[in-house]
């Protein structure tokens, strides 16, 4: 089973389309503060979530529910606002911001407060960030290369300078 979670008008052939409001349409309305008990364990092999996580209060919570519900070696594709982006805080409903480490919290020996952190839940496969999202995205071509050469210079020097608008992330769920 593959899942697209919060796919608002986006509905995707070949997915169990998932969101909060009933008006969209969505194949299940599901609501991803609360535990996902309508899927089973190991019963997803892939998992789309664009611009959705940065809305969820109970993000740790969710992504242990994410690892219940998925196959080893199932993969989740998340696309999120960057975490000095501008429109980050434009949105009164966000409340997460996102780096290219912030899934490093999911992994073994990194700066994670996990109790079962005693081994990694996903292997963080890709982390791409997008200068511009919408007409601005004409300007990746030329900015992504430079925001993508090393994420911890960029990260730590260049962020608040010049901001980009999106990140990507690839995970691959270890069991």
């Amino acid at each position: 089973m593959k899942l697209h979670l919060g796919c608002g008008n986006d509905y995707k052939k070949g997915y169990v389309n998932c969101d909060i409001s009933k008006e969209v349409n969505p194949d299940k309305v599901i609501n991803l503060e609360e535990p996902l008990v309508m899927f089973k364990d190991n019963s997803v092999s892939e998992i789309i979530a664009n611009h959705v996580f940065e809305h969820v209060n109970n993000f740790i919570p969710l992504m242990h529910e994410i690892y219940r519900i998925c196959k080893d070696e199932a993969i989740i594709k998340i696309k999120v606002p960057f975490y000095s982006s501008w429109g980050q805080y434009n949105d009164p409903t966000h409340v997460r911001f996102f780096t290219p480490f912030t899934f490093g919290y999911f992994q073994k020996g990194n700066y994670s407060h996990e109790v079962s952190a005693n081994k990694d839940m996903f292997q963080v496969k890709k982390v791409k960030i997008n200068f511009g999202v919408g007409n601005s995205s004409k300007l990746n071509w030329l900015f992504n290369p430079l925001l993508n050469l090393s994420h911890k210079i960029y990260c730590r020097f260049f962020a608040w300078i010049f901001p980009a608008a999106e990140i990507q992330f690839e995970l691959v769920v270890k069991k």
